[in-house]
């Protein structure tokens, strides 16, 4: 059980940076698996665990620009596998339709504690600044 990474907070609680909306999205690492198995396998790869195990070494160490984990959480009134966070898909929603949503579930939501909550705005961070040059450096090495 890793809950030091987060919070348990009442849905009557104000929504701040570093809550987790479980809609969003985000996938299971089970279902990030079986992504990547077919991707692999569709490249004519051999999805192994040594390459399992070297890609989820690669995203955790900030190798993979677009992804990231969530650790797991355990408790008896919310529970979540560790989760990959694509930062592909990025939604915006007005801040007074997410706060009514959340207010009608009653329901307890995630809130990442710092560091881990820096960690994951820096990593998107690093993602969103990305600047693609028009001419790639002419590699003379």
């Amino acid at each position: 059980m890793s809950d030091s990474w987060y919070d348990m907070v009442e849905a009557a609680t104000p929504l701040t940076q570093g809550d987790l909306i479980l809609d969003c999205p985000h996938q299971s690492l089970e279902t990030f698996r079986q992504a990547w198995e077919d991707w692999m396998s569709s490249r004519k790869q051999n999805p192994s665990q040594r390459a399992w195990k070297a890609m989820c070494e690669d995203i955790a160490n900030g190798q993979v620009w677009n992804q990231s984990f969530l650790n797991s959480f355990e408790h008896p009134l919310l529970a979540m596998q560790i989760r990959v966070v694509d930062f592909h898909n990025v939604f915006t929603v007005p801040r007074s339709v997410l706060e009514a949503q959340l207010s009608r579930r009653k329901s307890p939501r995630l809130r990442l504690l710092p560091p881990y909550r820096e960690h994951l705005s820096q990593a998107f961070a690093r993602f969103f600044m990305r600047v693609g040059l028009p001419q790639p450096v002419n590699p003379s090495w």
